[in-house]
């Protein structure tokens, strides 16, 4: 598999961080785990092949996690690259997500899903449940202690390298065993210290997370303008030994 991290920031405006996406290529296909609003232009920016994207996956209804899903339907229906495409495209959320898309297309007459190619819809509801998003890349979901509706996925492809993306989450001792000997742990690591609020993780937080659950490679992502100026990836090896990068927007990973 490989990855570029189009946004590892957060819902507050920065001017080198975009909000959540992460661009995902498989041997079976390719994906998009969460559409932030600036997941369009930086797919565009990445020169990643999004007139043949396969499936997206929301993990939750904030909008710096599923606002641009809407706008990327537009702009597909309308670029001049997607006018010839014919192949499914797959959405996956977590529950409400089709509700929330078709309640942006209906107010203003959008005709998202009147499309040159087909749409499918399904949507994750049941903590633990297994799908397959592509054929020879199987998920599986978890419920996180973020919002109601918010999941955590597992992929796992036919040569079992394995990816879990977390998106927000609280500290969650399950959450680590759900992510246990990942190849690649996308960790959320929102704040340093002192954490305003009990949904996100802070640093030390999320390398207790990371010792519970002994990933090949941790990528922290989802990071508040706070942790401008700091030396993440030091200030992670102080508290777990692993290879821990620091997310930011453009990097480019192979997981093997």
């Amino acid at each position: 598999m490989k990855l570029v991290v189009l946004g590892s920031g957060t819902s507050v405006p920065h001017p080198q961080r975009t909000a959540a996406a992460i661009w995902l290529q498989t041997s079976s296909g390719l994906g998009l785990l969460d559409c932030s609003a600036d997941a369009t232009h930086r797919m565009a920016e990445e020169q990643v092949d999004w007139p043949k994207l396969d499936v997206v996956w929301i993990s939750h209804l904030h909008l710096d996690h599923c606002g641009g899903l809407a706008s990327f339907l537009f702009g597909l229906k309308w670029a001049p690259q997607t006018q010839q495409r014919q192949k499914l495209l797959r959405v996956f959320g977590c529950q409400g997500t089709e509700n929330f898309l078709r309640g942006i297309d209906e107010s203003n007459h959008y005709r998202l899903f009147e499309q040159a190619f087909p749409i499918e819809m399904r949507e994750v509801s049941a903590d633990g449940e297994d799908f397959d998003m592509m054929p020879g890349l199987h998920a599986r979901a978890f419920s996180t202690p973020h919002t109601r509706e918010s999941m955590a996925l597992r992929l796992t492809d036919n040569d079992g390298i394995s990816v879990v993306y977390t998106s927000d989450t609280g500290y969650s001792e399950e959450l680590a065993l759900f992510a246990c000997v990942a190849d690649l742990l996308i960790l959320e690591c929102s704040f340093w210290r002192d954490k305003p609020t009990a949904k996100h993780l802070d640093l030390d937080e999320a390398m207790r997370l990371a010792r519970l659950a002994e990933p090949r490679t941790l990528v922290l992502t989802h990071l508040y303008p706070e942790w401008d100026g700091i030396d993440l990836e030091s200030k992670a090896k102080e508290l777990w030994p692993g290879k821990t990068i620091a997310a930011y927007d453009g990097l480019r990973m192979e997981v093997e």
